[in-house]
């Protein structure tokens, strides 16, 4: 996977001229730790978890990243997510660098207490190489506000001080900022925005579909429709709904929340009345006749094998890593535009930096500011994407990742470079 990650920067490279130097910098992570987690279990036997950290670049500031819960976390995988971060920021002009954790579970399987174990556990495994100005760690796939609050309490045990800009992604009550929790979403639907207005599009006539319909993919969905775009498919794990009329997003979110379960329905007060919809696999949502594909689940969902099937104009990437580079290739072959990841969700990133500043300077903005800060900075970086694959007659993803990769380049180089040192004999 991180081999893959890295097929990423070579269309780059045949745009601009970058040291060899800064090539050599971004192809290998800076450090990477594995440590093994002992927890006891409810029933008092004890299981050892492996975790990981994975600190890809730290030339623009202290590392960023999330730790997900999954059981297919791996090495290579958190590598790979780390190596994203570092773009990511750099892409959204944030002064962080790249990070990544992670623990190989299914959190499902454990209980709530046992979960509170393990992300105390992570936290004394891996504090040695956090800190506010240091690594800076964030809420991931099945990780949430609740378990950051645990572990930023944790390494408030160990260091033996407040420090609530450790870990962003918290609860309101335990420092977190406002706006934390539809952060990615509404960051998604801010580029969105600007690339409907590059089109020229009516937004009341163009029809969604999204994979993913948790956190992130709620949030968009909520807000992508009450600005007017007809959300006609969602999915989860088990599998996806579909109606071409468009779907109450707030009532099948509530629906799911109270009955784990996707379905059409239409609430008022406590009750909840089923309409009628049909019922896909997530495989088939990602075939749909829509005009944006919403990729909000987990990484390598369109590979080589199923891009000639898809009949979105445009996908959108909410998840890391969604898109191989093949099928990349197969997409824009057929037309279809693909809003990257390292642009499309860096809102979440953009307002745990919001977070993380006010935890320093112990000042907290109201919900509005947050969204209008985050808005000023997704339509900035967007517009200036957009016009850089103008430029260079090039993919989105392409341009997001020379925007990048210049601002990483000239951090590199402004440290020394061989340059530098042979002008001066």
């Amino acid at each position: 996977m991180f081999e893959i990650a890295k097929q990423r920067l070579e269309p780059v490279f045949n745009h601009i001229d970058i040291n060899e130097e800064v090539i050599s910098r971004l192809s290998v992570p800076k450090r990477s730790i594995i440590a093994n987690i002992p927890v006891r279990m409810d029933d008092g036997s004890l299981r050892v978890f492996t975790g990981y950290r994975v600190q890809y670049d730290d030339t623009r500031g202290p590392t960023k990243g999330g730790i997900r819960y999954h059981p297919k976390v791996n090495l290579d995988e958190v590598t790979s997510l780390s190596f994203w971060m570092t773009v990511k920021c750099a892409v959204a002009g944030l002064p962080f660098g790249g990070a990544k954790g992670g623990v190989t579970v299914n959190p499902k399987e454990l209980s709530l207490l046992e979960i509170e174990r393990l992300s105390r556990g992570y936290i004394r495994a891996f504090a040695d190489v956090l800190g506010e100005n240091r690594d800076v760690p964030a809420p991931d796939v099945y990780t949430n506000s609740t378990i950051m609050g645990w572990m930023a309490d944790e390494y408030s045990v160990i260091a033996r001080r407040q420090e609530p800009s450790i870990i962003t992604g918290k609860p309101l009550h335990l420092n977190g900022s406002q706006g934390r929790e539809c952060a990615t979403g509404q960051g998604a639907l801010f580029v969105l925005n600007e690339y409907a207005r590059h089109r020229g599009w009516e937004v009341s006539q163009k029809t969604i579909a999204i994979q993913g319909f948790g956190n992130a993919g709620y949030h968009f969905a909520r807000l992508a429709q009450a600005l007017g775009y007809r959300v006609v498919a969602v999915s989860d794990s088990q599998g996806a709904i579909y109606d071409p009329k468009g779907l109450n997003v707030k009532d099948v979110y509530r629906y799911k929340t109270e009955n784990s379960e996707l379905a059409s329905v239409y609430c008022e007060g406590s009750v909840c009345n089923p309409l009628d919809y049909q019922s896909l696999t997530n495989e088939e949502l990602l075939t749909l006749d829509v005009d944006v594909l919403v990729l909000a689940a987990m990484e390598n969902q369109i590979t080589q094998l199923n891009a000639d099937k898809i009949q979105a104009g445009t996908v959108l990437e909410i998840a890391n890593g969604p898109v191989t580079p093949q099928a990349d290739e197969v997409l824009e072959s057929n037309g279809i535009a693909v809003i990257p990841d390292v642009l499309a969700n860096s809102g979440g990133v953009t307002v745990s930096y919001f977070e993380w500043v006010q935890n320093k300077a112990g000042f907290y903005w109201e919900e509005k500011e947050v969204v209008e800060k985050l808005q000023k900075i997704m339509r900035r970086e967007a517009n200036l994407i957009f016009d850089l694959a103008q430029r260079y007659q090039c993919s989105l993803r392409t341009a997001a990742y020379i925007h990048g990769v210049e601002r990483l380049a000239g951090a590199i180089d402004q440290r020394g470079n061989r340059k530098l040192f042979n002008s001066t004999k």
